[in-house]
């Protein structure tokens, strides 16, 4: 049976962290504002369903990773709050994914949507 309070509880718990990495991630904010555009963008180009699909999920996976990142560097800090070199190379490491899936990313996006720049 599903507890429909505590899933409630959840959701809430979700949106108050969507919150918090809105308001204290600066690499947050501009992955979010790049994944609006992109959804402008779907609607405004006629784009094929699985075109749309491959963008949501692309927006999806680089805003989750972003916040695993972010997740990972706090608890970091948290565990170790004076300078590391190794935990420095752990944060790097952590940032790369991220540099990698938004890389991988914009090129998701130019392949979409330059035919329709071009025209």
């Amino acid at each position: 049976m599903i507890n429909f309070r505590k899933l409630g509880f959840s959701f809430k718990k979700a949106f108050k962290g969507f919150k918090v990495a809105i308001r204290e991630e600066q690499t947050f904010r501009i992955q979010t504002i790049a994944g609006i555009l992109v959804f402008f963008l779907m609607f405004r180009f006629p784009l094929t369903a699985l075109e749309r699909a491959v963008l949501v999920l692309t927006v999806i996976l680089v805003l989750s990773l972003e916040l695993i990142n972010s997740q990972i560097e706090r608890i970091l800090d948290f565990l170790q709050p004076n300078h590391d070199p190794k935990i420095e190379r752990i944060k790097d490491l952590s940032a790369s994914a991220v540099l990698i899936v938004s890389l991988g990313a914009a090129i998701i996006g130019l392949l979409i949507f330059l035919p329709y720049f071009l025209k």
